[in-house]
């Protein structure tokens, strides 16, 4: 009986073994492949996270450091752990140090990293849970609109609840802040810092801000301290699409069809002349097209509008055709249009919108983005960027400036300007702001404009030295305006000092005068006399270029000045 159950227990493992094999001949290398598979440890999906920007990794036999990889990335995690016996004494077990690591595969390459930088999810990755404000912030609504939901100080703690994205660095772009406790925003990470005592510190590298910080004029002007003022490096960008003209020798054109229209006989002027850029106006006043955006939110700047879209494009388009860089010019907050449809944005009993008005902030870089994308301007500049020159007189007879986060003056103008820049920075175009000639002394003015805390911001800062602005004796010069070269060398030694009193200075492209003197006496400025201007600034370390103002942009007061545009600069 024994020798027939053992018959009978054969078969049924010779059928088994049978089909084994018929199967793996079957399946061929896949077959064996999958065989081995079932070998391999079981992996998942997991990601690197961690309060650092980059995560170290190791050698998977000799546990050296070979690499790193950024937080946030997402790799193959193999289940079991690996383990690390450091010896510290090979006579006793008991001193043995054991180190885990977890496997993980990247690029197609397997390394060692420590568990404690393994996450289930991407929103993991970042780990810290508080900041620091560093520098006065604008906070948004999303990470990816311009709408203001806040401005918060400096020194303010934040609490972090989460991010948008990582960037290659292992910086975020931007957190997502706790306002309250159902109320979050956005604010930009380079804005940030880990403590408190940092964030209220103030940059002084090189003694920068004690250049600054006992800096007033002989009385109070109200326009604020330039010891409350943010010096820290700002990053001025070079974008490889979009390359910048330095050494600008720039005509400007209004907006209006009448000058648009006839844009063909500019352009041959310009190329006759050496120019290599044109500043042509999206808003003075009025708007030079009828902008989608400003139908929406300022009807009565789009009602008033001098053009079309479509004609507005086509002038610009041949500008670019014929090789120049163009910059689009928008008047800020003398802005009587807008005035109308937002009363409560400006200062109160007056149609100058408040430079503190986010409202208006949104709107004019609304604007620039909006005429970025239709026009593909390469620089996009703000004139009239400040408080009224009434302000002194308003500040000190009380009026209401609709201040709502209690801010000097020239804090709002350089806080808006960061905005602008951290907004049109991402359509790779540049920002260029204008300033008063008197922006070159040493103190804050009274409509918030001083120039090393805006040059610190913008890629470009224009000064407006017009000569015939300027009083007599100005300088040591009786009549300035009859000696171009030697006012613009004495104001542009002051201007290029203020250039070195920060660490991100902007280039100058300074605005010159392109119309005959308006006071006594009233001499011609032709060619020599713009020769002389640009020698002038030249010569005092200004060499970004310039721009020349005729508000009518008359062709004629152009075609004469043009021999002028070619000089020893």
């Amino acid at each position: 009986m024994n020798k027939k159950r053992k018959r009978k227990f054969k078969w049924p493992f010779i059928v088994l073994i049978i089909l084994v094999i018929a199967l793996i001949a079957f399946l061929g290398k896949k077959g064996y492949d999958l065989y081995l598979a079932s070998l391999i440890d079981p992996t998942s999906d997991a990601y690197l996270g961690s309060l650092d920007y980059k995560i170290k990794t190791y050698d998977l036999e000799t546990f050296k450091e070979n690499g790193e990889i950024t937080r946030g990335t997402k790799v193959v995690l193999y289940e079991k752990q690996v383990k690390q016996i450091d010896k510290k004494n090979p006579k006793k077990k008991d001193d043995d140090v054991e180190i885990i690591y977890r496997k993980i595969k990247y690029n197609e390459k397997d390394y060692l990293v420590k568990p404690e930088y393994i996450v289930n999810t991407y929103e993991e990755s970042v780990k810290e849970k508080e900041k620091y404000i560093r520098t006065s912030s604008t906070i948004y609504e999303s990470s990816d609109d311009v709408t203001i939901k806040s401005f918060l100080k400096k020194g303010t703690k934040v609490e972090l609840a989460g991010f948008d994205t990582i960037l290659d660095s292992g910086k975020v772009n931007m957190y997502k802040i706790k306002l309250n406790d159902t109320d979050f925003g956005y604010v930009y990470e380079k804005y940030l810092v880990d403590t408190e005592e940092s964030a209220k510190a103030m940059y002084n590298e090189n003694g920068v801000y004690d250049k600054h910080k006992g800096r007033k004029f002989n009385y109070e002007l109200y326009g604020g301290y330039a010891a409350n003022l943010d010096y820290y490096p700002y990053e001025h960008p070079a974008f490889e699409d979009n390359a910048f003209v330095d050494n600008a020798k720039t005509y400007y054109l209004n907006g209006s069809p009448y000058i648009l229209n006839a844009v063909d006989k500019y352009i041959s002027l310009g190329k006759q002349a050496g120019a290599t850029a044109f500043v042509v106006d999206i808003k003075d006043g009025a708007l030079a097209y009828k902008s989608p955006l400003a139908q929406k939110l300022s009807p009565s700047s789009y009602n008033t509008a001098m053009g079309s879209v479509e004609a507005y494009k086509a002038a610009v388009d041949k500008i670019k055709a014929a090789g120049f860089y163009v910059i689009g010019r928008i008047v800020t907050f003398n802005d009587t249009q807008y005035a109308k449809d937002n009363p409560n944005e400006c200062i109160a009993g007056t149609t100058w919108v408040s430079a503190y008005s986010r409202k208006a902030w949104e709107f004019n870089v609304r604007l620039a983005l909006e005429a970025i994308d239709l026009f593909g301007f390469n620089e996009i500049q703000y004139d009239y960027v400040r408080f009224p020159e009434a302000s002194y007189r308003y500040s000190k007879n009380g009026k209401d400036f609709r201040n709502v986060y209690n801010e000097e003056k020239a804090q709002a103008i350089q806080a808006f300007l960061m905005y602008a820049a951290d907004e049109i920075h991402k359509k790779h175009v540049y920002l260029s702001a204008d300033v008063f000639g008197e922006c070159a002394s040493t103190y804050v003015t009274a409509y918030g404009q001083y120039w090393p805390a805006i040059s610190n911001i913008v890629d470009v800062i224009s000064g407006m030295p017009y000569p015939d602005h300027f009083a007599k004796g100005s300088y040591g010069l009786s009549i300035p305006w009859q000696h171009p070269y030697n006012l613009m060398l004495a104001w542009g030694k002051e201007a290029a000092a203020r250039q070195n009193e920060i660490p991100t200075p902007a280039h100058v492209r300074t605005w010159i005068q392109a119309y005959n003197a308006i006071h006594e006496p009233k001499i011609n400025y032709g060619a020599n006399e713009l020769r002389s201007q640009v020698k002038g600034l030249y010569d005092s370390g200004l060499k970004g270029g310039f721009i020349t103002w005729n508000g009518n942009s008359v062709y004629n007061k152009y075609a004469e000045i043009a021999p002028g545009f070619s000089g020893v600069y």
